[in-house]
C-alpha cells in the first residue's frame, strides 16, 4: 500500500517541476520576443538615420549646384532654413526620446 503523504509529496514535487518548467519556457520566450523586437527597432532607427543623411547630403549638394534650396528659384533665406533645420531636429530628439522611453 502507498502511504498517501508519499503520494502527495511526489504529486506536488511533480506540480512546482512542471510549473518551474512553464515559467522558464515562457520566460525564455517573452525574452526572445523582446529582443527581436529590440532590435528590430534599431534596425528601422538606423534605416531611418541613413535616409535622412542622403536626404542631406541631396539636399546641400543641390544648394551647393543651384543655390537654392529644396528646387526653390528664389534666393535662400539663411536664417529661416536654420530655423526650419532647428526645429526638425528638436523634433527628433523628442520623436527619439519618446521611442527610448517606450523601451522602457
Amino acid at each position: 500500500m502507498t502511504n498517501p503523504l508519499v503520494n502527495a509529496f511526489f504529486i506536488g514535487r511533480a506540480l512546482a517541476e512542471g510549473i518551474n518548467e512553464q515559467v522558464e519556457a515562457t520566460a525564455s520566450t517573452v525574452l526572445s520576443e523582446v529582443g527581436k523586437f529590440d532590435a528590430e527597432q534599431r534596425e528601422r532607427l538606423r534605416n531611418f538615420t541613413e535616409q535622412v543623411q542622403v536626404r542631406a547630403q541631396q539636399d546641400a549638394s543641390r544648394v551647393a549646384q543651384t543655390g537654392t534650396a529644396g528646387g526653390a528659384s528664389a534666393p535662400i533665406d539663411l536664417q529661416e532654413t536654420i530655423d526650419e533645420l532647428r526645429a526638425e531636429v528638436a523634433q527628433l530628439r523628442a520623436t527619439l526620446q519618446a521611442h527610448r522611453n517606450s523601451g522602457d
